[in-house]
């Protein structure tokens, strides 16, 4: 660092302060995130089979350990700052590559480059980027060196775990049993990189801006929800220009109402509750809260999500096919254990959340995943319109009652939220002021 305070040309980084905010090129790298869990929701949205969900969930968990390990590098240096630019772009370009190959990421296409091998060769240079980068953030510090080698082990262990399993299960097995050593593989890579890396985590890599750190998790599950309103635009029949229709119109209606509750169970009081909870923790604890509460919990969420989002797309697709009457139009099984199961899944690990990050539960939540469940068999007779509105109705009239039963903590805690701001924008008024 250099006497006026800025950083050396020789280290050409600048480290994260406990104030840091999330930066627009942080943002600009989620595009192409974004993009990969369209293309999760999109190889399901034809043909939805357990095994095809078995795949996309597969290939979202090891989405979401590259995303959290870029969010807690940037929460280290500042990403939009030096020669981190640099890596955020080139990131950009191999995730980009690995979501093209998702649908094909556990299979070698006869035509083509083979997927799988593909897939695998772009996890290994994102981890490699990544585990570079973090070299370049602590290397001037023996400690912080000790503890980087331990992120190197994970990173070569499921790669090469991804590698053997486009190389090897077909040329051993076939059928069930090579997607079953496939699935094998891929399994023992995600619990490599979630154990190992998760403990040296909480033992050395501090989290900076715990402001930084629950903006950038709440800008993901943001992401997801617009996810979800794109997979109900863009609902094959729909895009494909079918006039709109009451039933359509209706439909889309609903999902947003839906999606737009899904929202308030997040953002309108537990983020704020669990983002002042993670400033007020330090060393060890916050870095276990911050593991628990954000890279573990918000995983199932973005699932849920996806999953609600793929239900969503396919009740529009048989809402919009003109051939088949309106009422008539039942869901099948998989369709409405993925369109139910997606919300009640979310709404779990959001109790999950606010159970691990604020220490507290509530009786009625559980009672009101309980109901959701129950409502499944019931919804697999109706049609998809009456499924859907069922869900809508059942799960908006649950949340809005949550809000009322807990009205004076949330009134307690946004006053507070809202006091806070207004405070932290009149330092910012002054100090533009006087910095003119």
């Amino acid at each position: 660092m250099s006497s006026d305070g800025e950083p050396s040309e020789r280290r050409r980084l600048e480290p994260a302060a406990p104030g840091s905010k999330a930066t627009p090129l942080e943002l600009f790298y989620d595009l192409v995130f974004v993009f990969a869990f369209l293309n999760v929701t999109a190889t399901n949205a034809k043909y939805l089979t357990p095994t095809a969900l078995v795949k996309s969930l597969l290939i979202l968990a090891l989405l979401w350990f590259a995303w959290t390990t870029f969010v807690a590098l940037g929460n280290v240096v500042r990403v939009d700052q030096g020669v981190m630019p640099l890596v955020g772009f080139a990131t950009m370009i191999v995730v980009f590559v690995l979501a093209v190959t998702i649908p094909d990421a556990f299979s070698d296409a006869p035509h083509g480059l083979p997927g799988d091998l593909v897939f695998a060769t772009c996890y290994f240079l994102l981890r490699a980027l990544q585990v570079l980068a973090l070299w370049h953030t602590v290397r001037g510090g023996r400690q912080l060196r000790r503890r980087w080698s331990g992120l190197v082990a994970p990173a070569l262990v499921s790669t090469a775990l991804l590698l053997v399993a486009a190389l090897v299960p077909q040329r051993l097995f076939t059928g069930t049993a090579e997607f079953g050593a496939r699935v094998g593989l891929w399994l023992l890579a995600i619990a490599v990189e979630y154990t190992v890396s998760a403990v040296v985590r909480t033992e050395g890599l501090t989290i900076v801006s715990a402001g930084h750190w629950a903006e950038r998790h709440a800008q993901i599950v943001l992401i997801a929800l617009g996810e979800s309103i794109i997979s109900l635009g863009t609902a094959s029949n729909l895009a494909v220009g079918w006039p709109p229709t009451w039933p359509t119109i209706l439909a889309s209606a609903l999902g947003i109402v839906l999606i737009s509750a899904l929202w308030w169970v997040y953002f309108d009081v537990r983020a704020i509750a669990a983002e002042h909870m993670l400033h007020g923790a330090r060393g060890r604890t916050r870095a276990a809260l911050a593991r628990d509460a954000y890279t573990y919990l918000h995983l199932p969420m973005i699932a849920g999500i996806i999953l609600f989002a793929l239900g969503l797309k396919r009740v529009l697709t048989n809402i919009a096919e003109p051939t088949v009457p309106t009422f008539e139009d039942a869901l099948s099984g998989a369709e409405v254990y993925v369109l139910y199961g997606g919300v009640i899944l979310y709404l779990l690990a959001v109790q999950g959340f606010e159970r691990r990050a604020v220490r507290r539960s509530d009786w009625f939540q559980v009672t009101r995943i309980l109901l959701l469940a129950a409502l499944i068999p019931v919804a697999d007779r109706l049609s998809a319109i009456a499924a859907l509105t069922l869900l809508v109705l059942v799960a908006t009239a649950l949340i809005v009652a949550q809000s009322i039963r807990t009205r004076q903590l949330r009134r307690r805690v946004r006053t507070s939220r809202l006091a806070e701001q207004r405070e932290l924008e009149a330092e910012e008024t002054t100090w533009r002021r006087r910095h003119r």
